[in-house]
């Protein structure tokens, strides 16, 4: 605490005649005097519709609630290892970043239809769920031009083909129009692989924060991101994430801007995003536990632990070898300490042989019990012990051991933001949009 609140107070006096690189519509960027390779960023009270073209109003307090939220977010990405552009929250309306020199797109992830996309693709209907993300690449421009030529809309749609990026109004459809104006230069156009990575931070991050809003009791539809590239090469996720950047509903209500856009009074709409900022402070990760139970050391599970490495980093991960059968008190003194320890678990009985194991702990505990049989195939009697449980033994037997590996870590993924987002990134790559291919 008082480590943090030094750094507040130097922040705060080195920032109050700190150089202004930028201002937006919604926040300021300052120079950080004491690290050249840092910036402060200030969040404003504006809030805007249209970009500013349609509303813009001044939100009492809105600056300390959207950094708040940002920060809520981005700490959180953080602990995901999402490549963020954030420091440290300075005080109530700034935060320190990395500076960047910012790609001039927005990169829009979906998971529903809503906003422009019901636009550009006028035969979906409101809230159609696209079971594969969609990401959308828009320029970034202000003024209605680009780089000195007029353009009809600002951050038109942009589509790259052959090594020219093609521009299309946000807000029409998309199926008949021709693009209004074709790019030969156009960001990152001399590094074409840097849109695939931005798409995959892009997608990592939704789902994070997908599930993260679910735990909250609430639906991420869209949101809006930003990239930008550090002073040593790194692309980072830049900007804000705040309640402008995304939409969310709760009780089937949105509770982010596009209240403020479809005519919300000022007082509800600082109400939600007061509600937001109170909900993304309880963004995290849980500690978890993945007790892997086993009669002997001869029931090998390196192998296979070694094959989920990646997953199970988000894990504690507890490996028990101790025979249901010989030492039943020994075995049940070590569940109880390790579910007292960490309660949030679950427990994959690894067992060869006689594999009653897994059985005896499922009716010893709260927590779910999968068993994996292992010789199975040699001695297929012994599922048996396994399948034909009496009352109150709620076992779950799986044959493969990778698939029962990967239904304790669906089960633990349900409450972990980090984990959904690494399995679900698995799912999407073969799932498929009906409604828009």
């Amino acid at each position: 605490m008082l480590i943090t609140f030094i750094l507040a107070s130097l922040c705060n006096f080195l920032c109050i005649n700190a150089d202004q690189i930028a201002e937006g519509k919604t926040k300021i960027i300052r120079r950080y005097a004491a690290d050249q390779t840092k910036v402060i960023i200030e969040s404003k009270d504006d809030i805007t519709s249209g970009d500013g073209y349609k509303k813009h109003d001044i939100m009492r307090g809105k600056s300390a609630l959207a950094n708040q939220t940002t920060c809520n977010v981005f700490r959180l990405l953080k602990q995901c290892n999402i490549p963020v552009a954030f420091d440290e929250q300075i005080d109530h309306n700034k935060f320190l970043a990395p500076q960047c020199t910012m790609i001039q797109l927005e990169v829009v992830v979906r998971r529903a239809a809503h906003g422009s996309c019901l636009k550009r693709y006028p035969h979906l209907r409101k809230a159609d769920v696209f079971p594969q993300l969609i990401v959308e690449f828009f320029l970034k421009t202000s003024g209605r031009q680009w780089q000195g030529s007029p353009i009809p809309k600002d951050d038109p749609f942009m589509i790259i083909n052959n090594n020219k990026a093609d521009l299309y109004l946000p807000d029409a459809p998309l199926h008949s129009q021709q693009p209004f104006l074709t790019l030969d230069t156009f960001p990152c156009d001399q590094q074409p692989e840097l849109y695939d990575h931005m798409a995959l931070i892009a997608k990592k991050t939704f789902l994070i924060l997908e599930k993260a809003w679910q735990l909250q009791g609430g639906q991420l539809v869209d949101f809006k991101v930003e990239f930008g590239i550090d002073a040593h090469g790194n692309l980072l996720l830049a900007d804000v994430i705040d309640n402008d950047s995304w939409r969310v509903l709760k009780n089937e209500n949105y509770i982010d801007k596009q209240f403020y856009r479809d005519g919300g009074e000022l007082d509800a709409v600082t109400k939600l995003y007061e509600q937001v900022q109170s909900l993304t402070a309880r963004f995290s990760l849980p500690t978890q536990q993945l007790i892997i139970w086993r009669g002997s050391e001869k029931d090998v599970v390196e192998p296979l632990l070694e094959q989920w490495k990646s997953a199970l980093s988000w894990l504690d991960v507890k490996i028990v070898t101790i025979s249901m059968h010989k030492e039943p008190v020994k075995g049940y003194q070590e569940l109880q300490k390790a579910l007292q320890e960490i309660p949030n678990s679950v427990i994959v009985a690894f067992i060869g042989r006689s594999n009653g194991a897994g059985p005896t702990l499922a009716a010893q505990c709260t927590v779910p019990v999968i068993t994996v049989p292992v010789n199975w195939q040699q001695f297929p009697e012994d599922v048996w012990s396994s399948l034909r449980a009496p009352s109150d033994v709620p076992v779950l037997t799986i044959l493969e051991p990778n698939n029962a590996l990967l239904a304790a870590l669906q089960i633990l993924a349900m409450n972990n933001p980090a984990l959904y987002a690494q399995l679900r990134m698995n799912q999407e790559k073969r799932l498929i949009n009906t409604s828009i291919n």
